[in-house]
């Protein structure tokens, strides 16, 4: 059994910064990638950010120079640095992890979603 647990979300002015944190636990062997996902009212749910557990990252076009992906490969946790946030950067943020577990089956876990709103 894997569990995945978000925090780090909430309200605040445009310009600002917030830091989200995703930590998986349980059955875990090896983490293969981490990523954050967010889904604005009414919108499809889309790729913000991805970490291959080389480091290699991956940014969409509109967080780009602004957010920043990491990981702890020791502690099985990531972060999501966000600063300069805009209006349009709030949604619900969604942690996602591509693991193998310690039964040897490879799955896609979620987090529970935590909201990100940008307002003044």
């Amino acid at each position: 059994q894997v569990q995945l647990m978000e925090s780090g979300g909430g309200l605040v002015q445009p310009g600002g910064s917030l830091r989200l944190s995703c930590a998986a636990s349980g059955s875990i062997s090896v983490i293969y990638r981490m990523g954050w996902y967010r889904q604005a009212p009414g919108a499809q749910r889309i790729l913000v950010a991805v970490i291959s557990n080389s480091g290699t990252t991956n940014y969409a076009d509109s967080v780009k120079g602004r957010f920043t992906i990491s990981r702890d490969n020791a502690k099985n946790t990531g972060s999501l640095q966000m600063n300069s946030l805009k209006p349009e950067d709030t949604a619900v943020y969604y942690c996602n992890v591509d693991l193998l577990a310690t039964n040897r089956v490879r799955s896609d876990y979620w987090g529970q979603g935590t909201q990100v709103t940008v307002s003044s």
